[in-house]
């Protein structure tokens, strides 16, 4: 399965250092369309910019992460938003996953690797949901071709 590399990723941390280091490693990927933000204020406002998956610091200026992922869900449900923790909070992971993020990242040693397994998880899913819809589509038509025929 080949991965594509057009995905629109927002990237909020309170941390610039941090920011930093994944946007390079996510240019190094070979992603390109990526944007960075220090604040959740800014972030929100470019949500129109129609983002795939949103990267997102659980503390974020004094914010709670879970507040400003309510927000990003309202706006548009099918983002997928990826919290970062620097612990592992019990509390938090559900919390967040309970308000729709899709996966819980802890910052430390291996969080950039995670980015891009998670991402990649992200690809495959998003794959699947378009092969299943243009199946659905299909067989609504009454043109209903099996990947066999």
């Amino acid at each position: 399965m080949r991965l594509k590399k057009d995905l629109k990723i927002f990237v909020l941390d309170g941390d610039i250092f941090t920011l930093n280091i994944y946007q390079q490693h996510l240019i190094n990927l070979g992603y390109t369309d990526i944007s960075i933000f220090h604040n959740a204020a800014d972030c929100i406002d470019n949500l129109d910019e129609l983002p795939d998956i949103i990267f997102l610091d659980h503390n974020i200026n004094f914010l709670n992460g879970v507040d400003v992922l309510k927000k990003i869900k309202k706006y548009n449900p099918h983002i997928y938003v990826i919290f970062i923790a620097g612990i592992e909070d019990v509390e938090t992971v559900v919390s967040s996953l309970q308000h729709g993020a899709f996966d819980f990242i802890v910052r430390g040693a291996n969080d950039v690797r995670t980015l891009d397994n998670v991402i990649t998880k992200i690809q495959r899913i998003k794959e699947l949901l378009n092969k299943c819809n243009s199946e659905i589509l299909n067989i609504k038509d009454g043109v209903y071709k099996t990947s066999q025929s």
